[in-house]
């Protein structure tokens, strides 16, 4: 952990994980100059995350339901620089458009505005939803579907795969002048269970210039985790 303050906290809910393989060459051509693209067995992963925020706020202020809960999706692969892995997003849609302004401005993150609903079927098991970016200068981009777990929840086990794809604690970005930002973040391990899901509508993806596989994708459900984030900082 930095021994700086953290600035940010947040609590993520109801988080799908839908990852697909894609060809190494194919993602690393679309990253910033400086990062490196992270594979495993020699290939990229791409993901697409689903879930709600709440409890948005930074250090020493109180939450406010109005501004500080609100559904996120984002699209991500997996990047390193030197020795420290983390998490490239393509983009992150977000309901509310003042978290969208700040994340633009303050951490050089892709976020647009979006139509969002997510809503939980009765039984709490099944969660629906959707997307539509809004953003007026921004790709078009739409997202519907459904998911849930189906497994018990485990701790994914250190040196897996799954540990490989889900346990990051960085993110970076890029400015417009092509400066690499770091942000560290910290949490406990992941609690995940094995998932189902039903994607009937996926523009994303193509709104950042990728095609997906035509296979299954590989998901994992996440049902609540707490997180404290630092300022970002450039590390190129």
């Amino acid at each position: 952990m930095p021994t700086r303050p953290w600035v940010m906290a947040q609590r993520w809910h109801d988080l799908l994980f839908a990852h697909w393989p894609l060809p190494a060459e194919v993602v690393s051509a679309l990253l910033p100059s400086g990062l490196t693209l992270d594979t495993y067995e020699g290939e990229a992963w791409l993901g697409v995350v689903p879930f709600r925020m709440s409890h948005v706020r930074p250090r020493y202020v109180t939450a406010v339901p109005w501004l500080s809960h609100f559904p996120e999706l984002n699209v991500r692969t997996y990047v390193r620089v030197g020795d420290k892995p983390g998490v490239f997003f393509f983009s992150l849609d977000a309901g509310n458009p003042v978290a969208v302004f700040l994340a633009r401005t303050f951490f050089h993150l892709p976020y647009f505005r979006a139509r969002m609903d997510m809503s939980t079927q009765p039984g709490g098991r099944t969660i629906h939803y959707r997307s539509l970016r809004t953003h007026g200068d921004a790709f078009p981009a739409r997202f519907e579907g459904s998911y849930g777990p189906i497994g018990e929840t485990q701790q994914v086990t250190p040196g897996s795969f799954e540990y490989w794809l889900i346990e990051r604690y960085a993110l970076y970005s890029a400015d417009r002048r092509g400066r690499i930002y770091r942000g560290e973040i910290q949490h406990q391990p992941w609690p995940i269970q094995a998932a189902e899901a039903e994607i009937s509508l996926n523009s994303l993806v193509q709104a950042a210039g990728l095609r997906l596989p035509d296979i299954p994708p590989l998901l994992h459900f996440a049902h609540r985790l707490d997180v404290v984030a630092w300022a970002i900082q450039p590390v190129l």
